[in-house]
């Protein structure tokens, strides 16, 4: 798991022994630093094409060998320098082109982020935030417990991922070893640390979604497609469907 800042963990750790008030912005953009903002609330039942995808660990006609194998090969380096995997890590991912796509392997830390729910909140997670930066075509934060998504990394001159036509709703193929999920951009992060991903795309692919100590150090590509996003956003078979041509389409590509 990332290691968190020993100055934002003590001030998450006093957040918990007062309550917070609810954030003015809960609708707004995510910040990009690791805040602590809001205070628990019951999120309402997930729905039911949000959840489906934690109990499942395989989606779509394409195999995770097929999309590594076009993925493999020499590096076209769209980053203007290379990201962390976790605080204090050698700075060693690039965020890598082909067509139709960008792609990078790394960790998966997990964004417990979002409307607060059993699994995702204050005090399951010292760090939670009640934003995510995008949100339900209704307006309210994504679930991290019941929505698969994926996070990238705030835009800066390291990168900036909507010059790539990447924003929230596009789709995502998440391998790690025999397993594709397709999974939404959901979320924004730090400018120099990579490899985040929710609770749901985390418990999905077999991977501990524990946002205190799961996750996985190694061994996840994230191949984020440039093409039509799912819509809407909060609908995960949108996005298997969108991801599945769009997997396909880019086997035929490259």
């Amino acid at each position: 798991m990332r290691t968190r800042n020993t100055a934002l963990a003590l001030a998450a750790g006093a957040a918990l022994l007062v309550p917070a008030p609810l954030s003015a912005s809960a609708f707004g953009q995510r910040s990009e630093t690791n805040g602590n903002s809001a205070q628990v609330r019951q999120s309402s039942p997930p729905r039911p094409e949000a959840s489906r995808a934690s109990r499942t660990h395989a989606e779509g006609s394409v195999s995770a060998a097929a999309l590594l194998a076009k993925a493999a090969g020499p590096c076209k380096q769209v980053s203007r320098g290379k990201y962390r995997t976790d605080d204090g890590a050698a700075e060693n991912i690039p965020v890598c082109a082909k067509r139709g796509a960008v792609l990078w392997t790394a960790d998966m830390d997990i964004d417990c982020d979002g409307r607060p729910s059993t699994a995702c909140n204050r005090r399951t997670d010292p760090l939670f935030q009640d934003t995510t930066a995008f949100q339900e075509s209704n307006g309210r934060q994504l679930s991290s417990e019941y929505l698969p998504y994926i996070v990238v990394p705030g835009a800066s001159s390291r990168w900036n991922h909507t010059k790539h036509g990447i924003t929230g709703g596009s789709v995502a193929a998440v391998i790690h070893r025999d397993k594709v999920l397709y999974a939404v951009v959901g979320d924004t992060g730090p400018t120099d640390l990579i490899g985040e991903a929710s609770y749901a795309a985390a418990k999905s692919l077999g991977i501990s979604p524990d946002p205190r100590k799961g996750g996985t150090a190694a061994g996840v590509t994230y191949l984020v497609f440039d093409g039509p996003k799912a819509s809407p956003i909060e609908n995960h078979r949108a996005a298997v469907t969108r991801g599945d041509a769009l997997a396909r389409q880019f086997l035929s590509q490259n």
